[in-house]
Protein backbone atom coordinates (compact mmCIF):
# COMPACT_ATOMS: atom_id res chain seq x y z
CA UNK A 1 0.00 0.00 0.00
CA UNK A 2 0.98 3.51 -0.69
CA UNK A 3 3.07 5.50 2.41
CA UNK A 4 0.73 7.20 4.87
CA UNK A 5 1.99 10.54 6.05
CA UNK A 6 2.71 10.96 9.75
CA UNK A 7 3.35 14.74 9.61
CA UNK A 8 -0.21 14.97 11.19
CA UNK A 9 1.42 13.75 14.77
CA UNK A 10 1.18 16.41 17.12
CA UNK A 11 4.96 15.35 18.18
CA UNK A 12 6.49 17.45 20.99
CA UNK A 13 9.64 17.85 18.77
CA UNK A 14 10.04 19.10 15.49
CA UNK A 15 8.86 16.23 13.04
CA UNK A 16 11.93 14.96 10.92
CA UNK A 17 12.63 12.41 8.21
CA UNK A 18 10.38 10.45 5.92
CA UNK A 19 7.83 9.02 8.51
CA UNK A 20 4.98 6.52 7.35
CA UNK A 21 3.41 3.31 6.88
CA UNK A 22 5.55 1.32 5.13
CA UNK A 23 3.29 -1.86 5.06
CA UNK A 24 0.23 -3.01 6.33
CA UNK A 25 -1.82 -5.81 5.79
CA UNK A 26 -4.70 -7.42 7.94
CA UNK A 27 -2.22 -9.08 11.10
CA UNK A 28 0.52 -6.17 11.34
CA UNK A 29 1.38 -2.65 10.12
CA UNK A 30 5.22 -1.59 9.56
CA UNK A 31 5.95 2.38 10.19
CA UNK A 32 8.79 4.52 9.50
CA UNK A 33 9.57 6.04 12.76
CA UNK A 34 10.81 9.93 12.70
CA UNK A 35 13.51 10.01 15.62
CA UNK A 36 12.77 11.91 18.33
CA UNK A 37 9.18 10.08 18.76
CA UNK A 38 8.88 7.53 21.96
CA UNK A 39 8.17 3.93 20.55
CA UNK A 40 5.55 3.38 23.80
CA UNK A 41 4.40 5.81 26.22
CA UNK A 42 6.63 7.54 29.05
CA UNK A 43 5.97 6.02 32.39
CA UNK A 44 6.77 8.92 34.07
CA UNK A 45 4.52 11.68 31.98
CA UNK A 46 1.68 10.05 29.83
CA UNK A 47 1.03 13.67 28.13
CA UNK A 48 4.28 13.20 25.87
CA UNK A 49 3.42 11.69 22.45
CA UNK A 50 4.15 8.10 21.48
CA UNK A 51 3.82 5.78 18.19
CA UNK A 52 2.25 3.51 19.93
CA UNK A 53 -0.71 6.02 21.22
CA UNK A 54 -1.08 7.68 17.99
CA UNK A 55 -1.65 4.01 15.99
CA UNK A 56 -3.79 2.84 18.86
CA UNK A 57 -5.78 6.24 17.80
CA UNK A 58 -5.76 4.93 14.34
CA UNK A 59 -6.87 1.27 14.71
CA UNK A 60 -8.18 0.99 18.57
CA UNK A 61 -6.28 -2.00 19.36
CA UNK A 62 -2.37 -2.62 18.20
CA UNK A 63 0.45 -4.39 19.88
CA UNK A 64 4.21 -3.57 20.55
CA UNK A 65 6.38 -6.15 19.47
CA UNK A 66 9.16 -4.63 19.99
CA UNK A 67 10.90 -0.97 20.18
CA UNK A 68 13.50 1.45 19.17
CA UNK A 69 15.02 4.24 21.11
CA UNK A 70 13.40 7.35 20.37
CA UNK A 71 16.34 9.24 19.19
CA UNK A 72 16.48 5.64 16.45
CA UNK A 73 14.20 6.34 13.59
CA UNK A 74 13.11 3.83 11.12
CA UNK A 75 11.20 0.39 10.85
CA UNK A 76 9.51 -0.94 13.59
CA UNK A 77 6.56 -3.32 13.97
CA UNK A 78 3.25 -3.16 15.27
CA UNK A 79 0.62 -6.49 15.70
CA UNK A 80 -3.33 -6.49 15.09
CA UNK A 81 -4.01 -9.11 16.65
CA UNK A 82 -3.00 -11.53 20.21
CA UNK A 83 -1.85 -14.25 17.53
CA UNK A 84 -0.14 -11.89 15.73
CA UNK A 85 1.45 -10.30 18.32
CA UNK A 86 2.71 -13.67 20.12
CA UNK A 87 4.11 -14.82 17.10
CA UNK A 88 6.20 -11.91 15.53
CA UNK A 89 7.88 -11.49 19.10
CA UNK A 90 8.78 -15.10 19.49
CA UNK A 91 10.80 -14.57 16.18
CA UNK A 92 12.72 -11.59 17.99
CA UNK A 93 13.09 -13.52 20.93
CA UNK A 94 14.34 -16.82 18.89
CA UNK A 95 16.22 -14.28 16.69
CA UNK A 96 14.22 -15.18 13.45
CA UNK A 97 14.09 -12.01 11.96
CA UNK A 98 17.13 -10.51 10.32
CA UNK A 99 17.36 -6.88 11.60
CA UNK A 100 19.25 -3.80 9.96
CA UNK A 101 20.39 -0.47 10.79
CA UNK A 102 22.45 1.71 8.88
CA UNK A 103 24.47 5.02 11.21
CA UNK A 104 27.06 7.67 10.79
CA UNK A 105 29.85 6.97 12.78
CA UNK A 106 32.43 8.92 13.95
CA UNK A 107 36.19 8.12 11.69
CA UNK A 108 37.21 5.29 9.63
CA UNK A 109 37.16 1.68 10.99
CA UNK A 110 40.09 -0.11 10.84
CA UNK A 111 38.00 -3.64 9.09
CA UNK A 112 35.74 -3.11 6.25
CA UNK A 113 33.29 -5.72 7.64
CA UNK A 114 33.31 -7.54 11.25
CA UNK A 115 31.60 -8.66 13.97
CA UNK A 116 31.36 -7.46 17.32
CA UNK A 117 30.73 -10.30 20.30
CA UNK A 118 31.05 -8.38 23.63
CA UNK A 119 28.95 -8.61 26.28
CA UNK A 120 26.31 -5.61 27.41
CA UNK A 121 25.20 -5.01 30.80
CA UNK A 122 23.53 -1.77 32.58
CA UNK A 123 25.81 0.92 34.04
CA UNK A 124 26.44 0.40 38.05
CA UNK A 125 25.71 4.14 38.21
CA UNK A 126 22.49 3.69 36.21
CA UNK A 127 24.47 5.95 32.82
CA UNK A 128 23.24 3.57 29.81
CA UNK A 129 24.68 0.49 29.17
CA UNK A 130 28.45 -0.75 29.05
CA UNK A 131 30.25 -3.40 27.38
CA UNK A 132 31.07 -5.73 30.60
CA UNK A 133 32.19 -9.16 31.33
CA UNK A 134 29.01 -10.12 33.21
CA UNK A 135 26.74 -8.53 30.50
CA UNK A 136 24.42 -10.68 28.53
CA UNK A 137 26.09 -11.77 25.08
CA UNK A 138 25.66 -9.42 22.37
CA UNK A 139 26.24 -10.01 18.74
CA UNK A 140 26.29 -6.98 15.50
CA UNK A 141 27.49 -7.77 12.83
CA UNK A 142 28.98 -4.69 10.65
CA UNK A 143 30.28 -3.40 7.13
CA UNK A 144 31.36 -0.27 6.19
CA UNK A 145 28.98 1.18 3.12
CA UNK A 146 31.19 3.88 2.49
CA UNK A 147 33.91 6.00 4.00
CA UNK A 148 34.69 9.80 3.99
CA UNK A 149 37.53 9.95 6.34
CA UNK A 150 36.30 12.14 9.70
CA UNK A 151 32.66 9.92 9.21
CA UNK A 152 31.88 6.84 7.89
CA UNK A 153 27.91 5.00 6.93
CA UNK A 154 27.74 1.84 7.94
CA UNK A 155 24.98 -1.28 8.10
CA UNK A 156 24.65 -3.06 11.08
CA UNK A 157 22.82 -6.32 11.47
CA UNK A 158 22.26 -7.39 15.42
CA UNK A 159 21.80 -10.63 16.45
CA UNK A 160 20.72 -10.35 20.14
CA UNK A 161 18.57 -7.34 21.09
CA UNK A 162 20.05 -5.51 23.96
CA UNK A 163 19.55 -2.23 24.74
CA UNK A 164 21.44 0.16 23.03
CA UNK A 165 23.49 -2.58 21.41
CA UNK A 166 24.66 -0.35 18.39
CA UNK A 167 25.53 2.56 20.20
CA UNK A 168 27.15 0.63 23.08
CA UNK A 169 29.72 -1.71 20.66
CA UNK A 170 30.60 1.28 18.17
CA UNK A 171 31.91 3.59 21.40
CA UNK A 172 33.61 -0.05 22.81
CA UNK A 173 35.88 0.61 19.26
CA UNK A 174 36.28 4.01 19.93
CA UNK A 175 33.94 5.10 16.84
CA UNK A 176 31.02 6.06 18.55
CA UNK A 177 27.51 7.29 16.16
CA UNK A 178 27.64 10.49 15.01
CA UNK A 179 25.29 13.24 17.68
CA UNK A 180 25.19 10.00 20.11
CA UNK A 181 24.85 12.39 23.62
CA UNK A 182 24.92 8.74 26.09
CA UNK A 183 28.24 7.56 24.18
CA UNK A 184 29.57 9.64 22.13
CA UNK A 185 29.93 13.54 21.29
CA UNK A 186 26.76 15.57 20.88
CA UNK A 187 27.74 18.41 18.71
CA UNK A 188 25.89 18.71 15.91
CA UNK A 189 27.37 18.54 12.96
CA UNK A 190 28.16 21.52 10.77
CA UNK A 191 28.76 21.89 6.94
CA UNK A 192 31.40 24.25 7.45
CA UNK A 193 33.64 21.42 9.49
CA UNK A 194 34.10 19.41 6.54
CA UNK A 195 33.33 21.53 3.57
CA UNK A 196 36.45 23.60 2.24
CA UNK A 197 35.41 27.26 1.01
CA UNK A 198 31.94 27.36 3.14
CA UNK A 199 30.72 30.67 2.96
CA UNK A 200 27.33 31.02 5.24
CA UNK A 201 24.78 32.25 3.15
CA UNK A 202 23.63 36.00 3.15
CA UNK A 203 20.11 35.13 4.54
CA UNK A 204 21.27 33.01 7.53
CA UNK A 205 23.07 34.70 10.73
CA UNK A 206 24.16 31.16 11.93
CA UNK A 207 24.69 28.23 10.23
CA UNK A 208 22.29 25.52 11.10
CA UNK A 209 23.11 21.64 11.76
CA UNK A 210 23.32 19.41 9.16
CA UNK A 211 22.09 16.80 11.63
CA UNK A 212 21.87 17.43 15.52
CA UNK A 213 20.55 13.90 16.94
CA UNK A 214 21.26 10.44 16.92
CA UNK A 215 22.54 9.13 13.37
CA UNK A 216 21.16 5.79 13.88
CA UNK A 217 18.19 4.27 11.62
CA UNK A 218 16.51 0.71 11.74
CA UNK A 219 16.77 0.24 7.77
CA UNK A 220 15.87 -3.15 7.41
CA UNK A 221 13.48 -6.05 8.41
CA UNK A 222 13.56 -9.56 6.99
CA UNK A 223 11.59 -12.74 8.29
CA UNK A 224 8.83 -15.16 7.68
CA UNK A 225 5.08 -14.81 8.39
CA UNK A 226 2.72 -17.53 10.31
CA UNK A 227 1.63 -18.79 6.74
CA UNK A 228 5.56 -18.85 5.92
CA UNK A 229 5.17 -15.46 3.41
CA UNK A 230 8.74 -14.13 3.08
CA UNK A 231 8.62 -10.04 4.28
CA UNK A 232 11.91 -7.69 2.97
CA UNK A 233 11.00 -4.17 4.35
CA UNK A 234 12.98 -1.10 3.99
CA UNK A 235 12.47 2.02 5.34
CA UNK A 236 14.35 5.19 3.68
CA UNK A 237 16.64 7.30 5.87
CA UNK A 238 15.63 10.69 6.86
CA UNK A 239 16.21 13.24 4.87
CA UNK A 240 18.45 14.73 7.53
CA UNK A 241 20.79 12.02 7.18
CA UNK A 242 20.17 11.79 3.53
CA UNK A 243 21.59 15.91 3.07
CA UNK A 244 24.61 14.64 5.32
CA UNK A 245 25.76 11.67 2.86
CA UNK A 246 25.17 13.82 -0.39
CA UNK A 247 27.35 16.36 1.48
CA UNK A 248 29.52 14.11 2.79
CA UNK A 249 30.04 12.63 -0.91
CA UNK A 250 30.28 15.93 -2.58
CA UNK A 251 33.51 17.04 -0.07
CA UNK A 252 35.35 13.78 -0.85
CA UNK A 253 35.66 13.76 -4.75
Amino acid sequence: MNSTSLNSLHLNRPFRGAGGIIFENENFVAVNKPSGLLTIPDRHDDTINSLYKTLQEQYGKIFIVHRLDRETSGLILFAKDEATHKFLSQLFEQRKIEKYYRGVIQGTLQNKKGIIEEPIMEHPAGKGMIVHAKGKSSLTEYEILEEYGIYSLVQFQIHTGRTHQIRVHMKHLGHPIVCDELYGDPTPVLLSSFKKKFKLSKHDEEERPMINRLALHSYKLKFKDRVNKEFDLTAEMPKDMRALLQQLRKSRN
